[in-house]
């Protein structure tokens, strides 16, 4: 935990004492370690209760991003569904209250695992918790977006169209250094989007460090940080949650090249056949896999060259931004070279 900063914590305490039911003054805040968006705290009330506030950083941001007010929303809609969320409190888009929009949601205790190889577990529970995991997204992407009162969440239609544009305008505002390979993908990506187009809703940022376990079961108490959620095409969705099997640790939270047989974590493609079983689908052509796996990457390049951005600008929530945002050029080859490895000459 870090110390809160320059917060208001009196200020703070009034709002919540007069708007999240039982709350009692006075706070008490920590800044939780880690994570490299919205800066999130742990609130303490004057009986011990505890929340975790989640707010927009400071300084100029770039267009749509850090969006807490959608983060609330879809969490407070998702509630009552088969999806675990934490409870979503209340919500206040009055920056002159802690600086900026904020929200504040439950509590919950459990467990972060942050390797996909799950180092602290043996073969029994990281088959439970890959399981576990696939179910919850399956569950999410069940969902019908309008009776859960999100059918005005997103645009429906021309995901990749819009989502490949968008991505391309952030990476472009937050450009220091131009990338070759992001470059080629800008280009390549929008004349190579599979025929299918679906909409659900879509989390967007679908790793296992953002999903909070229970302490003891390999079971998902709540999934969290919606911040890039939206409407959008499922599999899009599950292809990001797919790159640790195609990025190493030392690219990004990868496990690529692992005995996966004998550390009893299903392979690749049976986790993606597991999950169109249990969304119902037909099994997922595998050009097409190959392309949601590339915009996966070329997407996660231009989030961590944002994150580079905000680095050289100071206003960074995380003191390990730079590193992190470093990481954009070796993912963007890799999807480039994703992309040459699995499309002929001729379709490049």
């Amino acid at each position: 935990m870090l110390s809160a900063g320059g917060l208001d914590s009196r200020q703070l305490g009034s709002w919540l004492a007069a708007n999240v039911s039982g709350f009692v003054p006075p706070v008490s805040l920590e800044r939780f370690q880690g994570g490299q968006s919205n800066p999130t705290y742990l609130v303490t009330d004057g009986a011990g209760a505890r929340y975790v506030l989640r707010k927009k950083p400071e300084g100029e941001l770039l267009p749509s991003a850090h969006a807490v007010d959608r983060e609330f929303r879809v969490m407070a809609a998702l509630g009552d569904s088969e999806v675990p969320v934490a409870r979503a409190l209340g919500y206040c888009g009055d920056a002159g209250v802690i600086g900026t929009p904020f929200y504040v949601m439950a509590f919950v205790e459990g467990r972060v695992l942050w390797d996909p190889a799950l180092p602290g577990s043996d073969n029994t529970e990281r088959t439970a918790i890959y399981d576990e995991m696939n179910r919850v997204i399956a569950a999410l992407h069940r969902i019908d977006p309008a009776a859960v009162g999100l059918a005005d969440y997103g645009r429906s239609g021309n995901f990749f169209e819009r989502q490949i544009g968008r991505w391309t305008r952030q990476y472009q505002a937050s450009v220091i250094e131009p990338i070759a390979a992001m470059e080629r993908l800008i280009e390549w990506l929008p004349a190579h989007v599979p025929p299918s187009d679906e909409t659900r809703v879509f989390h967007g940022d679908l790793r296992l460090d953002n999903m909070i376990f229970h302490p003891t079961e390999p079971r998902v108490l709540a999934v969290l940080d919606w911040e890039l959620s939206t409407l959008g095409h499922p599999l899009a969705d599950f292809a990001y949650h797919a790159l640790p099997w195609r990025l190493t640790a030392a690219q990004f939270r990868g496990m690529a090249g692992a005995d996966y047989a004998a550390l009893g974590i299903p392979d690749e493609r049976s986790y993606l056949n597991a999950y169109c079983r249990r969304t119902g689908r037909a099994p997922v052509d595998p050009a097409h896999w190959e392309f949601y796996l590339a915009y996966s990457m070329f997407r996660l390049a231009a989030i961590l060259q944002g994150i580079l951005k905000r680095a050289a600008d100071g206003t960074a929530s995380s003191a390990q931004a730079k590193e992190t945002g470093a990481r954009a050029r070796p993912i963007a080859e890799a999807a480039w070279r994703q992309v040459e490895a699995h499309f002929p000459c001729s379709e490049r």
